[in-house]
C-alpha cells in the first residue's frame, strides 16, 4: 500500500473542437457547478482544439472555485519566461486557481527543455529575487524581474508516461499526471517507484509530488480499480476526459463514481490518512529558519500560513516602512485561529513575535528577523450594529480606506490618522490621532467595546461594563494585553468636508512654527490642520468639518497668511476621498525605520529654535507636527492609557541615522513631554517613561501581570509585568 496523504480531488479534462471552444469554457463551467475541483484544457490541435492557454483565462473569469489549468503544454514551442508571466497574471487574477501542466516525451531534447522552462518558471515566481538570468539551450533570458507577486506559487506538473517523466517529476514537479490507458496499473505502480526514488536522490519528500491518473470513460465502470489508484498508488486526482458534449457522462460520473471512490479509499486507508495539508518543497523547506517548529503548526492556520520559501513571502516579509526576514508569518481568518497562533507563540517565547493588522507600522515592530508574525489582516469585516446609534463593528485587519468608504453611504466618519492604508488594530489600540480629532476627539474616544485574544488563548471582550480594566489599558497601551480582532465604535455624523493642502516659502523655521502656533491656538475645533516642515518650504494639509464654503475660508485664511502662499488646494469632498487619496501599494519597506515622537502643549520659542536646528542638520527627512487639542482634551487624563490629554501638537521627527537623529532632536524633546507610542521606533527603557506618567504605568504593570505574566506580548515597547525585576524592557 502506498499512499502519500493527499486528499481526493475530481477533475475533467475538457477535450474540444477548434471549432468549439465556447463548448469548452460551458463544460468546465458546468463542471465547477457540479462540484469537481480541477479542470484542464489539453493543448494542442489534436487534442484540445483552441489555444489552452486562451480557453483557461477565459474560464477563470467565468468560474469561481475550480481549478484550472492548461495542460500537455510543449515546452519547446513556448518561451518559458512568456509562460512564468502569463501563469503568474492568471494566478493573480484568479484568485490562486492556476495551474501549469507541461508535456514531456522521452526525447532528451524534450526533457532538457522542460527542465530549463521549470527552472526559469521557478525562478520568475521568487519575489524575494532582484533579477533572473538563463543561459539554457532553449530557453534563455538576461535580467528579467521576477513578478507579479503572488499569494502562492503557481502549481508546475509534468504530464507524460515515459520512466525518465516521472524521475524528471520526481527531482522538480508539484504533480505528475499520466493516462491510465497508456500505463495500466501494472506500469504505474513502476512508474510511481521511478518518481519516488528520483524524489528521494533529490533530496525531496516523495510527498511534495501529488500523483493524477487521466481516465477515459471505460476506465470510469471499475470501482473498485479506482478505490486502488488511491489506496495502493497514492493517487489523490483522478481526471475525467470528456468531450464537450459529454454531460451525461460528467455529471454519472460525480454522482455515482467519484462518492463511491472516496468512501472505499476512506474505508481501507487510516482515519486521517487523507490530509489537505500542503507539503511544501525541499527548496521551500531548505529557507526555514532555526528555532521554529513548522510542522507543529496548527491544522487550521497550516492552509494560510507563510514560510520564508513561500511565494507569498515577498508580500508580507515587509511593512510599509521596514523591511522583515520572520521566519513564519500566521494569518488567522477567524477568532478561533488567532487564538490557535496565539498558541503557537506561546511555545516559542525564544523568538520575537510581531502582531500586525495593516502592516504600517511606523514603530516598525509588526515584521522582524527570524520571529514570528501575527497578521490579522484576514479579519476586515465592517459591520453596522445599530444603525440609530451609530455603533459600527470593525475588524482589527481592515484599513481605514475600507471603513471610510463603508461608513459614507450613511453620511458617518471616524477620525482614522491621515493615510487610509494604515490598519484598525494598530491604530485604534495605540489612540488615533486623525484629521477629524480636535472636533470629534481621538479614534479610542469612540470605542465601546474591544474583542482580544489574551496570552493564554483567552477570547475576552472589554468595555465600560466588563473587564474594565483591560477596556481602560486597551486605550493607549492595547498591544501589551492580547491581539485585538474586533472593535466597537460610535461613530460621528459627518458631512462632506474641506480639505485643504497649502505650500509655504518657509526659509526660517523658527519663525514659522511660532506663527503656526499662534494660529492654531485660535482656530476653532472644526480645523485639524497637520504641518510638514523642510528646509526652506513648509506643507499645510488641513480638515474643516464643514461643507460651508465661507467657513471653510474663514478657519484657513488665517494659515495662508503665515508665510508667502506658493501652492494651493482646497475642495469640498468626502471624508473617504481624502482617506482614498493616496493608491494603495504592496508594502516593500527597506531597512530599519529611525522615528522619533514628542507631545508639547505649545510651540514655544525654544522648541521652535530647537527644531530649526534639526531641520537644517539634515538628520531628519521627516519633520511634521499633527494638531490635537480641543476635542481630545475633554476627556480626562486618567480615563484612558492614552494620557497626554493637555498636548495641542504631537511631533513625529523622522531620519535614517538613529545616533544623528537624537543628536539632534534631544534639545527639541527637552521642550516637550511624553510621546506618542506609534510615532516611536527607540526602545530604550526610557521611552516607556517617557509615554506613561507613573502612575499609569505602574497600573499597566500591575494588569500586565496580571494578563500576560510571563510577557508573551513584548515586542512593541514592552510593559513589564509588575512582577518582573529582571528582564529588561529592551
Amino acid at each position: 500500500m502506498t499512499n502519500y496523504g493527499h486528499a481526493i480531488r475530481f477533475g475533467v479534462e475538457v477535450v474540444g473542437g477548434a471549432d468549439a471552444p465556447a463548448g469548452s469554457v460551458a463544460l468546465a463551467v458546468l463542471a465547477e457547478e457540479l462540484g469537481y475541483d480541477l479542470v484542464t484544457f489539453p493543448d494542442g490541435v489534436g487534442l484540445g482544439g483552441a489555444d489552452a492557454l486562451s480557453l483557461t483565462a477565459w474560464t477563470a473569469g467565468r468560474t469561481r472555485t475550480v481549478q484550472i489549468a492548461p495542460s500537455r503544454l510543449d515546452a519547446t514551442e513556448r518561451p518559458a519566461s512568456v509562460l512564468a508571466r502569463g501563469a503568474g497574471s492568471l494566478q493573480l487574477l484568479s484568485d490562486g486557481r492556476a495551474m501549469l501542466v507541461l508535456g514531456a516525451g522521452s526525447a532528451a531534447a524534450d526533457l532538457d527543455a522542460v527542465e530549463e522552462a521549470a527552472m526559469v518558471i521557478r525562478a520568475l515566481q521568487d519575489t524575494t529575487r532582484d533579477q533572473v538570468s538563463s543561459a539554457g539551450t532553449h530557453h534563455r533570458l538576461a535580467d528579467a524581474e521576477p513578478g507579479p507577486a503572488l499569494e502562492r506559487d503557481v502549481p508546475l506538473w509534468l504530464q507524460g508516461s515515459d520512466t525518465a517523466v516521472a524521475a524528471l517529476a520526481g527531482r522538480l514537479a508539484d504533480g505528475w499526471m499520466v493516462d491510465l490507458e497508456e500505463v495500466g496499473l501494472e506500469g504505474l505502480a513502476t512508474l510511481n517507484e521511478v518518481l519516488d526514488h528520483a524524489a528521494t536522490d533529490a533530496g525531496r519528500d516523495a510527498r511534495e509530488v501529488r500523483r493524477s491518473v487521466t481516465l477515459a470513460r471505460g476506465d470510469a465502470a471499475d470501482i473498485s480499480a479506482l478505490v486502488a489508484l488511491v489506496v495502493d498508488h497514492g493517487v489523490s486526482s483522478l481526471v475525467l476526459r470528456v468531450g464537450t458534449d459529454d454531460v451525461t457522462t460528467l455529471r454519472t460520473f460525480l454522482d455515482d463514481v467519484a462518492p463511491a471512490i472516496r468512501e472505499g479509499a476512506e474505508r481501507a486507508l487510516p482515519q486521517g490518512a487523507l490530509s489537505s495539508r500542503p507539503v511544501r518543497r525541499a527548496d521551500a523547506r531548505a529557507r526555514r529558519r532555526p528555532g521554529i517548529a513548522y510542522n507543529e503548526v496548527p491544522e487550521e492556520l497550516a492552509g494560510t500560513a507563510v514560510e520564508p520559501g513561500d511565494a507569498a513571502f515577498g508580500k508580507v516579509r515587509s511593512t510599509y516602512l521596514r523591511g522583515g526576514d520572520p521566519g513564519l508569518v500566521l494569518r488567522p481568518r477567524t477568532v478561533a485561529e488567532v487564538a490557535s497562533a496565539v498558541g503557537f507563540a506561546r511555545e516559542h517565547m525564544h523568538l520575537p513575535l510581531g502582531i500586525r493588522s495593516g502592516g504600517h507600522g511606523i514603530s516598525g515592530r509588526s515584521t522582524n528577523d527570524g520571529g514570528l508574525v501575527i497578521d490579522v489582516g484576514g479579519l476586515d469585516d465592517i459591520t453596522v450594529l445599530d444603525e440609530a446609534a451609530r455603533l459600527v463593528r470593525i475588524g482589527a485587519g481592515a484599513r481605514w480606506r475600507d471603513v471610510a468608504r463603508a461608513l459614507q453611504p450613511h453620511g458617518w466618519a471616524l477620525s482614522s490618522g491621515d493615510y487610509g492604508g494604515v490598519g484598525v488594530g494598530g491604530l485604534a489600540t495605540a489612540g488615533g490621532i486623525g484629521f477629524l480629532s480636535r472636533k470629534h476627539g481621538l479614534t479610542i474616544d469612540h470605542l465601546r467595546a474591544v474583542d482580544m485574544v489574551l496570552a493564554d488563548g483567552t477570547v475576552v471582550r472589554a468595555s465600560a461594563t466588563e473587564n474594565t480594566e483591560l477596556f481602560w489599558a486597551a486605550r493607549g497601551a492595547g498591544a501589551n494585553f492580547g491581539v485585538a480582532v474586533a472593535f466597537e465604535f460610535v461613530v460621528d455624523e459627518v458631512d462632506e468636508v474641506g480639505w485643504a493642502q497649502l505650500a509655504f516659502q518657509a526659509p526660517d523655521p523658527a519663525a514659522y512654527l511660532e506663527a503656526f502656533g499662534r494660529v492654531v491656538a485660535d482656530t476653532p475645533r472644526e480645523t485639524t490642520p497637520f504641518l510638514i516642515l523642510g528646509q526652506g518650504v513648509a506643507q499645510l494639509m488641513a480638515m474643516v468639518d464643514s461643507s460651508d464654503p465661507g467657513v471653510i475660508v474663514s478657519q484657513l485664511q488665517p494659515f495662508a497668511e503665515i508665510a508667502p502662499l506658493v501652492q494651493q488646494q482646497v475642495v469640498i469632498a468626502p471624508y473617504a476621498a481624502v482617506m482614498n487619496m493616496f493608491p494603495e501599494t504592496a508594502h516593500n519597506g527597506r531597512g530599519e525605520p529611525v522615528s522619533r515622537s514628542a507631545f508639547t502643549r505649545e510651540i514655544t520659542p525654544g522648541f521652535a529654535s530647537a527644531s530649526a536646528d534639526l531641520i537644517r542638520s539634515g538628520a531628519s527627512h521627516w519633520y511634521q507636527i499633527r494638531t490635537v487639542g480641543g476635542a481630545v482634551a475633554d476627556i480626562a487624563p486618567d480615563a484612558t492609557a492614552y494620557t497626554h490629554r493637555d498636548a495641542n501638537f504631537a511631533l513625529a521627527v523622522m531620519g535614517s541615522n538613529a545616533q544623528r537623529l537624537d543628536r539632534w532632536f534631544e534639545p527639541v524633546r527637552r521642550h516637550a513631554s511624553g510621546l506618542y507610542l506609534s510615532f516611536e521606533s527607540d526602545r530604550h527603557p526610557d521611552r516607556i517613561a517617557d509615554a506613561f506618567p507613573p502612575a499609569t504605568l505602574d497600573r499597566l504593570r500591575r494588569l500586565k501581570a496580571k494578563l500576560d505574566p510571563h510577557n508573551l506580548f513584548q515586542d512593541n515597547f514592552n510593559i513589564l509585568p509588575a512582577h518582573d525585576h529582571t528582564r529588561s524592557a529592551t
